[in-house]
């Protein structure tokens, strides 16, 4: 997926008001039109064109976008930062005057999912329901499994008193409900934008992601550990102990189980309704042979059992 210049692809800098990427918009809209323009890559520059000032008209978009910095050059190999977008609140209202699926790959991967919502007030003469705003936040897995309390800190934007986009932030107390799960939606009604005149505000939506974890892996409701065992203990088949985010459990190891199998512990993944499940994913691990003892021992497995993994490939 290439980087999009949103800016280099208006012509204009960084630090422009609205009113210029308005007024560059309208320039170049006019000399690329496919109806009009003689230039041979019109149509193609017209719709990266609609897809820059897309983003870079909307105070929200424009300062989330410039939260991937200024490293980046057009045409770059690129894929989001993760937790780039964290606690940014965006607010409803969709496209409007866009339809999101003829933007490119590198759009849908930045503002896909996030815009393509529809407007939930109501307008009664000069009452108008708040818009209903989203943002995401990342949890810890214990979070997940146990609940918690945490203070959030959410950014959005204003347009200042220069016509440039603002970024401001506001901290919550939000409740993580026991066996939440990636991609999971929880509303704290009238946190959104305030409402006009009678009507209420409307609400926040938080999705929920998890922070990376050092061994636990997470797949929807699922968790997935990989579990370094010696030969000996798949060989054999022995009693080991697997971490689980609630405590340690004992697994068995069926004699002579092979090194990546994955094992399911039933509902010991995330504790929703229905639970998830653990899987432990085995990966051997061999000791080292860093010491005269250590050697001699390899040598001796070498003579007397005689194995030879690659028999099957005819060598």
């Amino acid at each position: 997926m290439e980087f999009k210049d949103y800016y280099k692809i208006m012509g204009v800098a960084r630090d422009a008001t609205q009113d210029e990427i308005k007024r560059a918009y309208r320039k170049l809209a006019r000399k690329y039109h496919p109806d009009v323009s003689k230039e041979p890559d019109a149509e193609v520059r017209f719709k990266e064109i609609g897809e820059a000032y897309e983003v870079l008209k909307d105070p929200e978009k424009r300062a989330a976008y410039d939260q991937l910095g200024t490293s980046w050059q057009s045409g770059q190999e690129f894929q989001p930062p993760p937790g780039w977008n964290q606690g940014f609140e965006f607010h409803d209202g969709g496209f409007a005057h866009a339809d999101a699926s003829q933007f490119s790959s590198f759009f849908e991967a930045l503002f896909g999912n996030r815009f393509n919502t529809n407007r939930r007030y109501r307008d009664e003469g000069f009452d108008m329901r708040g818009n209903d705003t989203h943002a995401k936040i990342s949890i810890d897995i214990q979070d997940a499994y146990l609940g918690s309390v945490r203070t959030i800190t959410l950014q959005h934007t204003e347009l200042g008193p220069d016509g440039r986009p603002q970024v401001k932030t506001r901290k919550l107390n939000v409740r993580i409900p026991k066996g939440v799960h990636q991609g999971q939606l929880i509303r704290l009604a009238g946190q959104g934008s305030p409402g006009i005149g009678k009507h209420n505000a409307g609400d926040l939506y938080l999705e929920i992601a998890f922070n990376p974890h050092p061994f636990y892996k997470i797949e929807g409701k699922d968790v997935l550990l990989e579990l370094p065992v010696t030969p000996w203990e798949l060989a054999l088949g022995r009693v080991v102990k697997v971490p689980t985010p609630t405590g340690m459990v004992d697994l068995k190891l069926p004699p002579g189980t092979q090194s990546g199998r994955k094992l399911r512990l039933k509902e010991r993944g995330i504790p929703s309704k229905p639970p998830g499940d653990l899987y432990v994913i085995l990966q051997i691990v061999l000791p080292s042979a860093d010491s005269e003892q250590a050697k001699g021992l390899y040598e001796e497995m070498e003579r007397k059992l005689a194995f030879n993994p690659r028999s099957k490939l005819g060598v």
